[in-house]
């Protein structure tokens, strides 16, 4: 008699034992599966943001020195890149042409007069002289277009800051810019990671 209640308090040990190993194995699964599931939706949302918002760009050349260098890693934001403002970099997609894309920074929008006067090394846009404290120096390189120029509906012009070492809107292999032809904006540096920061 003394021994039946000790094997009742031990089956029922038992069971509430089982139930708890049982209750925390259900709980660690549950855990896992919200781990998975937030996982999944940054996955998802960081997909979005690459197809729709953002894209990567690597620069090719010292066509914008002293603003950006060859091989520098660029985050590109394409909302509102169809629209491009003064001093916007933009990377232009050239894939029609088979050549890649290029880097450049818009100078003229629609229906502005462009101007170069290659001897003094100045650019003027609708008779004003530009203020350019990014380029690395003065544009004396002429190409093959004539000047001046006015800025077709749906273009832009552009040039690269380091003026005498750029194929740009200065030469009818680049031209005036079709809007649909522009990647995005950039607007990061990414890498080198020591040169981090904000494209201004």
């Amino acid at each position: 008699m003394n021994g039946s209640p000790r094997r009742k308090r031990t089956f029922h040990y038992g069971i509430r034992h089982s139930l708890n190993q049982l209750s925390a194995r259900r709980a660690r699964r549950r855990e896992l599966f919200d781990w998975v599931e937030s996982c999944v939706d940054a996955l998802v949302l960081l997909l979005l943001v690459f197809v729709f918002l953002v894209r990567t760009a690597t620069v090719s050349g010292s066509s914008m020195v002293p603003t950006l260098h060859d091989r520098e890693r660029l985050l590109l934001w394409q909302v509102g890149c169809r629209d491009p403002q003064y001093g916007d970099i933009v990377v232009v997609d050239r894939a029609g042409t088979g050549e890649p894309p290029v880097i450049k920074r818009v100078i003229g929008r629609a229906g502005d007069w462009i101007d170069i006067d290659f001897s003094a090394g100045e650019v003027r846009r609708n008779g004003e002289l530009l203020n350019e404290p990014y380029i690395y120096e003065p544009t004396y390189t002429f190409r093959d277009m004539e000047f001046p120029v006015v800025v077709p509906d749906g273009t832009v012009f552009v040039l690269g800051d380091n003026r005498n070492h750029s194929l740009d809107s200065r030469d009818r292999s680049i031209g005036m810019v079709d809007l649909r032809q522009i990647m995005g904006r950039a607007v990061f540096r990414l890498y080198p990671f020591e040169a981090a920061g904000w494209i201004e």
